[in-house]
């Protein structure tokens, strides 16, 4: 009785075939394993690489045919290109295989799989494994056949007789090399499967092919879903054990526990499943080192396939901003070349895709309008209607509302500011959060469905707007500061919600049509996100018409006199700020301030602690649209707060920062700017409305 394995790998090939530099690399990884006594304990492993065709021809013959007996296991493992040709035979490719003119297989240029499968049929040996790593490998399990075994003396180690063809592809389906990775995908895990023996899936300490295959398909699928492994057994071809796993080994149960874990947690460990992990790292004896290692080898798949989609994502953002329409045909092969599946890549084609769709959807109606006159024709109207809407809507700032009178009821808060302590001799700093107790009035608007719109009373006063010039990390925008009175008007507690946003955006239309689900990061109670100066601009005319009451958007004034709350530091806190207290990227610092925690995301509006007028979300979670033009600087800005308006001007304001932003662009004075059309997912607004006029 013999272990026998031929192992053959081609990386080399006539101009017509790409290079595989992987396929010398499979064939000696393959041999590692087959040879350790401890795992595959063959007793031969001879590797071809890149061998002529008569050459390979020989070996295989020779592998099924010298001097072999009932009970040898002969395992043929190939990585290579396999081909295919018109009528679906397969082949195997040698270092000299090349096509015609046409694109066809020259045949006497590469091995027939039906001459290797007429050499398995006149072997003696009743166990015969082929692995093929290549693409269309599983057209070679045409034709599959099993001799009757007769009377043979099966011993333990040997399991199952017969016949077992193990392939990385369909036979219609590429086989994938993975970026980052030495051996081809498919050969990655045979090799990992034995060498670690995590393929023993029933703990028997023997390894099947039925075994080897499955852990090694599972593992495939999570790197490349689209890439589909396939299994060929005849009789008891299944149970030919290839290799020895250690029993009870800590190191094999506990990457048995992992891999349950991570495949019901989709590549991600729950807090619950990381304490059973560690609880059971504990009872096996094994190191946190060790533990880790072993994590780290089962989540990879699962990482590979993250890299893949945001490398998608990158590449398809980066055609649409080159050229819109674009080749669609070429987006399909280069997600097949990945290996992705459709419903992953969905979310991503309508979030990159939907804007350039509308206004490649825009730029096709203009296209229509016809003649040049026209054209020029409904763009001048366009722009004196623009005029006139902003005219009014500067004009009507401090207008009072309709009906005169308003309604409120009080409402108690805690506030918090951030108090900065040197350490002990002076050294360090430490930050102190301190909370004090408020009252603001406010009133509540129904907007109907069981949605209501807080809007906060804010006094009229003075204060200076802009920055000081000793201010840490400060912009030039922020120049001059200067005295600005601003008359008492109320103000949205939280940004508009995606709640209050879906009720209006269903009101009749007043100028353009609003998407009611612009959001990216879906939440009712989360702000609304995704939308333009224009969208904003709607959604006050609709809510207004509703109401009776004449809501708007902040002018620039109004909306840092509303943010500082009577304070003149760079955050209502105070000198600095944490992410206990808003949503902003917290890998950055600002001032005396500490690093925090970075969301990536919006979070539910009044998730943190207001500012002395009882306004929420002040400080980062999204950047909010103002009513104004965009300027340079402040000379010539007016001091009364009003809206500042430029007729010429397509650039509008945002103030507060984001959850994407670090904390000096959350600061009480910094100026964004972005055109009125554009939108983010870290872009919304909330509301105001004139307070009523005493009598």
């Amino acid at each position: 009785m013999a272990r026998v394995a031929l192992l053959i790998g081609v990386s080399e090939y006539e101009p017509g075939l790409n290079p595989l530099p992987s396929a010398v690399k499979d064939v000696e990884a393959m041999r590692r394993v087959l040879v350790n006594p401890e795992m595959g304990g063959f007793d031969e492993a001879e590797v071809l690489k890149n061998p002529l065709r008569q050459e390979m021809e020989d070996k295989i013959y020779e592998l099924y045919t010298l001097n072999r007996n009932q009970d040898d296991v002969l395992l043929l493992y190939f990585s290579g290109h396999g081909i295919t040709d018109s009528g679906g035979e397969f082949y195997f490719s040698t270092r000299q295989s090349r096509k015609d003119q046409q694109g066809k297989l020259v045949p006497t240029s590469a091995v027939a799989g039906r001459e290797v499968h007429r050499w398995m049929n006149t072997s003696k040996s009743k166990r015969l494994v082929v692995i093929l790593d290549c693409c269309f490998s599983a057209a070679f399990a045409k034709g599959l056949t099993a001799k009757d075994s007769g009377t043979i003396n099966l011993e333990q180690h040997l399991g199952g007789e017969g016949r077992a063809i193990l392939t990385a592809s369909t036979s219609t389906q590429y086989a994938f090399e993975q970026e980052g990775l030495e051996l081809s995908i498919y050969t990655q895990y045979l090799v990992e499967g034995i060498e670690k023996g995590a393929a023993d899936q029933d703990g028997d300490g023997f390894i099947s092919v039925d075994e080897l295959h499955g852990y090694a398909s599972s593992k495939v699928r999570e790197v490349s879903p689209t890439m589909t492994p396939e299994f060929y057994p005849v009789k008891q071809g299944y149970r030919i054990f290839l290799a020895k796993s250690p029993k009870d080994d800590p190191k094999l149960k506990y990457r048995k526990e992992v891999e349950t874990r991570a495949k019901s947690g989709k590549g991600k460990f729950s807090t619950f499943a990381l304490r059973m992990l560690e609880s059971k790292r504990i009872d096996w004896g094994l190191s946190e080192n060790e533990a880790k290692a072993i994590r780290e080898e089962v989540l990879q798949p699962y990482r590979e396939y993250e890299r893949k989609l945001a490398q998608y994502q990158e590449a398809l953002t980066l055609a649409v901003n080159e050229e819109y329409p674009f080749n669609e045909e070429e987006l399909e092969e280069y997600q097949q070349h990945l290996g992705l599946r459709d419903e992953d890549i969905t979310s991503i084609k309508q979030r990159v895709l939907a804007p350039k769709q509308a206004a490649y959807e825009r730029q096709q109606e203009l296209e229509r309008i016809g003649q040049e006159q026209k054209r020029a024709e409904y763009e001048k109207q366009q722009a004196e209607l623009k005029k006139q809407r902003d005219r009014e809507l500067s004009e009507a700032v401090f207008q009072p509302p309709s009906p005169p009178g308003i309604q409120t009821q009080s409402f108690e808060f805690d506030t918090a500011t951030i108090n900065i302590k040197s350490g002990l001799f002076g050294l360090g700093k430490t930050c102190e959060i301190n909370r004090s107790r408020k009252r603001a009035e406010f009133f509540a608007e129904n907007l109907g469905n069981d949605v209501v719109l807080e809007m906060v009373a804010i006094p009229g006063g003075k204060f200076l707007m802009g920055s000081p010039e000793n201010e840490p990390e400060r912009s030039d925008y922020e120049s001059p500061q200067h005295t600005v009175t601003v008359q008492p008007f109320f103000m949205g507690k939280f940004p508009v919600t995606q709640s209050q946003w879906a009720v209006v955006a269903a009101l009749k239309k007043v100028s353009i049509d609003l998407n009611p689900e612009p959001s990216n990061f879906k939440g009712n109670n989360r702000p609304v996100e995704g939308v333009s100066w224009d969208d904003a601009i709607e959604f006050c005319a609709r809510l207004s018409n509703k109401t009776g009451k004449t809501y708007r958007l902040p002018s620039e004034a109004e909306w840092e006199y509303a943010c500082r709350a009577g304070t003149t530091t760079p955050f209502y806190f105070g000198e600095t700020i944490t992410t206990e207290l808003a949503n902003y990227n917290g890998n950055y610092i600002y001032g005396a301030g500490a690093k925090g925690e970075y969301r990536e995301q919006t979070t539910d509006v009044g998730k943190f602690s207001p500012n002395p007028f009882g306004l929420f979300d002040m400080h980062g979670s999204i950047l909010e649209w103002c009513q104004d033009a965009w300027h340079e600087n402040y000379n010539g800005a007016p001091a009364d707060g009003s809206v500042w308006i430029s007729d010429n001007a397509d650039d509008r304001l945002l103030r507060g920062g984001s959850w994407y932003y670090a904390p000096r662009y959350c600061r009480s004075a910094y100026r964004f700017r972005n055109a009125r059309g554009g939108w983010d997912y870290d872009v919304g607004f909330r509301v105001v409305v004139a307070a009523p006029l005493r009598t």
